[in-house]
């Protein structure tokens, strides 16, 4: 399956860099050297995938991103200069699937592009999954609550999957990350917090208040999820 990746950063020395990496990965690049840009490119064109620098000039990734969340559910990968975690919280917070700190290693990223995509686009032995009034389509990898399209990131999709494959499970947040990005990611709890709080506004202004609950001292469990 043919993969279209739009790389977007103000630097064209990384993009340069980046496009050679996935081009030898079988990956077809596009690049966009500012936000206004991107969003364009990926009206006319819609990529797999967006490789997002946070630190551009006038409109900065997470700008470009809380743009591009207004009609596509495209997984996006930030690349960010600082090893700092409220940079990553708020790329979680604002639809981001994953993050790449600069200076990175092109075969890294390449690794963390495939997963992601892996994630996405996995078949499922089953097609469906529901509970309450939640409905997972694995093949299609969409969500809807009640009659209404639950839009959700790829990561997002991923969370609700691991929930509802065990409804009556109470999950620590260490297994939701691994659930959700293998036994060897090192991320913090904070990044599923964020996740998780995605997804209880999306199911509220959806008019859904019992989609994930906090059993305190614990960790978190599926909802009624119905109203």
């Amino acid at each position: 399956m043919k993969t279209d990746v739009l790389v977007v950063d103000d630097d064209a020395s990384i993009r340069s860099v980046i496009a050679m990496a996935l081009g030898d990965a079988g990956m077809q690049v596009h690049e966009a050297a500012n936000g206004s840009a991107a969003l364009v490119t990926q009206r006319r064109n819609p990529c797999d995938l967006v490789v997002l620098d946070i630190g551009m000039p006038e409109m900065d990734g997470f700008e470009t991103c809380q743009a591009l969340r207004k009609f596509s559910q495209v997984p996006v990968l930030f690349l960010t200069a600082r090893d700092d975690e409220i940079d990553r919280v708020l790329g979680f917070q604002l639809g981001g699937d994953d993050y790449v700190t600069k200076p990175f290693s092109p075969r890294e990223l390449v690794l963390r592009i495939k997963a992601i995509l892996s994630r996405t686009r996995a078949g499922e032995p089953e097609e469906q999954s529901c509970h309450g009034q939640l409905l997972l389509n694995h093949r299609a990898h969409q969500a809807i609550l009640g009659a209404q399209e639950f839009e959700l990131t790829g990561v997002e999709f991923s969370v609700l999957k691991a929930f509802v494959s065990h409804p009556d499970q109470v999950f620590t947040r260490d297994q939701l990350i691994n659930a959700v990005y293998g036994h060897n990611s090192q991320l913090s709890d904070r990044t599923i917090d964020s996740h998780v709080r995605n997804l209880r506004q999306k199911a509220r202004k959806l008019g859904y208040d019992d989609l994930i609950r906090t059993i305190h001292g614990i960790g978190l469990r599926l909802g009624t999820c119905a109203k």
